[in-house]
């Protein structure tokens, strides 16, 4: 059970309404109007509670579960320990999320703004806004119905925010363009200078960066990351992408729809990235690269070079990842043979 200081839980749910929630089947001898009241690991659930299996490394824990209702794969329904009820899913984890969102939904605005916040009076608020003690809302802000401006947060002269936003505390936004649904965690600067210099033995020139940084609808932006304006033409953050904390994106970079980006990423200035790319942690790109559609980049990958859709690579510098792994695995084995050769 989440701790309840933190978390506010909403239900109880009956089996019948956990299934249209979730969109699976009831599987078994589950009972339609059996009631319950939260969400749980398999370790940890009760018969209350309602629990998921989505990797075979538990199916043990999942025979063992107390949880009254499971949801999990049908080929791993005759796993289930006797008397657990089921709900049958061909994708367990996303129907797990939708069940957690209607226990824990998030918290209701109550469109307060605090006596302790800076709003100019040219900002305009949507209905339901609140806004935390210690926040300044610059002059021509606009800022859609529902949202959360978090303490001691800064939203700049200008800056545009859509619908049933969340600004964390402590982020920083300016010269953006902000969606719907978006979801800015605490720390996030977004809209700040790009590193643009005019480099020289004379000194390096300050080149103005006279672009703007335009995120879409749905987008999720991890704590400590920073986001650069574009040197003229934007930086886009496309529609869906989630970015996790501590994330470095340069000015001019593009992101596509839904692509993944994992923590301490760095993306130099005016790389493109397809729709649907994931990049593992600390991931690094060179500037002015095209990442294909799909593409995967693993961890601590060196990209110097374009990355063709779909296409899958590893290593520093970058490579097709089974050729990083066959050469891994030369190099392995060349070095057993010269330990024996030395013995």
């Amino acid at each position: 059970m989440a701790d309840s200081r933190f978390f506010a839980v909403s239900g109880p749910f009956t089996l019948a309404q956990l299934a249209e929630i979730s969109g699976a089947e009831i599987g078994g001898d589950g009972d339609p109007d059996m009631k319950f009241s939260d969400v749980s690991a398999l370790e940890t659930a009760a018969k209350t509670d309602v629990s998921f299996l989505d990797n075979k490394r538990y199916v043990d824990a999942f025979a063992q579960s107390g949880a009254g209702v499971c949801l999990v794969h049908p080929s791993l329904a005759e796993k289930a320990p006797k008397g657990m009820a089921l709900l049958l899913s061909k994708d367990p984890y996303r129907a797990y999320a939708k069940v957690a969102q209607a226990f824990y939904p998030n918290a209701e605005n109550l469109g307060d703004v605090s006596s302790h916040a800076v709003v100019d009076p040219t900002a305009q608020l949507g209905d339901g806004c609140v806004i935390e003690p210690g926040a300044v809302v610059g002059a021509g802000v606009s800022i859609g119905a529902r949202c959360r401006i978090g303490a001691n947060a800064v939203i700049g002269t200008g800056v545009e925010i859509g619908d049933d936003c969340v600004i964390g505390p402590c982020a920083s936004l300016t010269h953006s363009v902000v969606g719907k649904r978006v979801i800015i965690h605490a720390g996030v600067r977004a809209g700040q200078d790009g590193f643009g210099f005019a480099l020289g033995p004379q000194g390096h020139e300050k080149v103005p960066q006279l672009g703007r940084v335009i995120i879409g609808d749905d987008v999720e932006i991890g704590a400590n990351t920073t986001i650069d304006r574009g040197a003229g033409p934007d930086t886009v953050i496309g529609a869906g992408t989630k970015i996790d904390n501590l994330v470095q994106i340069a000015h001019n970079v593009e992101l596509g729809r839904g692509c993944i980006v994992v923590s301490q990423v760095g993306i130099s200035g005016s790389t493109k990235v397809g729709d649907f790319a994931m990049m593992g942690g600390q991931a690094g790109l060179t500037g002015h690269l095209k990442i294909g559609t799909g593409a995967k980049i693993a961890a601590q990958s060196g990209v110097m070079r374009d990355v063709e859709p779909g296409a899958t690579v590893a290593g520093s510098p970058a490579l097709p990842a089974r050729e990083h792994w066959r050469q891994i695995a030369t190099l392995a084995g060349l070095s057993k043979k010269k330990g024996r050769g030395t013995e």
